[in-house]
């Protein structure tokens, strides 16, 4: 594919590296900034200012914000006569933000990247393998799945009034897992012992997890219904990490309810409410990071 990237920043810039690593044409690359210089060295192409006429295209990737979508759409419609067609990176927006590529002929829709991209260079690195949601007409996105493939991720098809839901759904499973964590970082802190010593037993509940099923990979005293020690737990934190409590709370209650435990309900209306009388978890004080 000949390919335009508008907006190369952390997705934009991944993308490109991927595409042109693959043997994709990078044919474009439209910014606003001049601190994606370093990225179009890289690639070898000039960087062009977003308004500027669009070279001839296979595929045009719009890769700015969601709210500067509208705006930038409307801008590249006049320009994109030699553009088959265009997506945009988001996992939430409509392809409808699309429309005046739309009516200008274009075919449009959504390529998003289920993963992390830190940086044009690390994100290109952390592409393949990763799975892309693919929001299209039946046509376009058999090409879009053959984008996604050439670069090694893996295409799923996603419905265009389900992305939000899938995109919350992204959310939960990269940064819910990390507030976790932050949340188990600050009680062994408090414990006297370095959060590090959690990895190899995290890594392997991740992998439990996908590999028997996100239930079915539940262990502790919860799902084996040792009340007295998931008793002794709350009664500890709210001794010695008080900050913690509410969100002990909370993780404590859905993981007995996934596990279908719900003997342990009992057991936190005796704890009563955490100290300090909180409805809501509080902020839970920052530690040094594990190393």
């Amino acid at each position: 594919m000949r390919i335009v990237v508008v907006g190369p920043g952390r997705a934009g810039g991944s993308l490109a590296v991927a595409a042109r690593t693959a043997g994709h044409e990078l044919v474009g690359l439209y910014g606003r900034r001049t601190s994606s210089r370093l990225l179009a060295d890289h690639l070898g192409v000039r960087l062009r200012l977003i308004g500027e006429p669009l070279p001839e295209a296979d595929l045009v990737v719009v890769a700015v914000r969601d709210d500067a979508l509208p705006e930038v759409a409307a801008t590249l419609s006049p320009l994109a006569d030699r553009v088959r067609g265009a997506v945009h990176l988001s996992g939430v927006t409509s392809v409808r933000v699309l429309d005046p590529l739309r009516e200008a002929g274009l075919e449009t829709g959504s390529f998003h990247p289920l993963q992390t991209l830190p940086g044009w260079e690390a994100g290109s690195r952390a592409l393949p393998g990763a799975y892309v949601g693919i929001t299209a007409s039946e046509d376009w996105a058999t090409e879009l799945e053959s984008l996604a493939r050439s670069i090694g991720c893996r295409p799923i098809r996603v419905a265009d009034e389900r992305k939000a839901l899938y995109h919350a759904a992204g959310g939960v499973a990269a940064n819910y897992v990390a507030a976790a964590l932050c949340v188990a970082e600050y009680m062994f802190r408090e414990a006297g012992v370095d959060p590090a010593a959690a990895r190899p037993m995290v890594e392997q509940a991740v992998a439990n997890a996908f590999d028997l099923g996100f239930r079915e990979a539940l262990t502790g005293p919860i799902s084996r219904g040792d009340l007295g020690t998931v008793r002794r737990q709350i009664e500890a934190v709210d001794r010695h990490a008080p900050a913690a409590s509410e969100a002990f709370r909370v993780l404590t209650r859905l993981t007995a309810e996934l596990a279908g435990r719900v003997e342990v309900e009992e057991i936190l209306r005796e704890a009563g409410r955490p100290p300090g009388g909180s409805t809501s978890p509080g902020p839970v004080p920052e530690g040094g990071g594990s190393s």
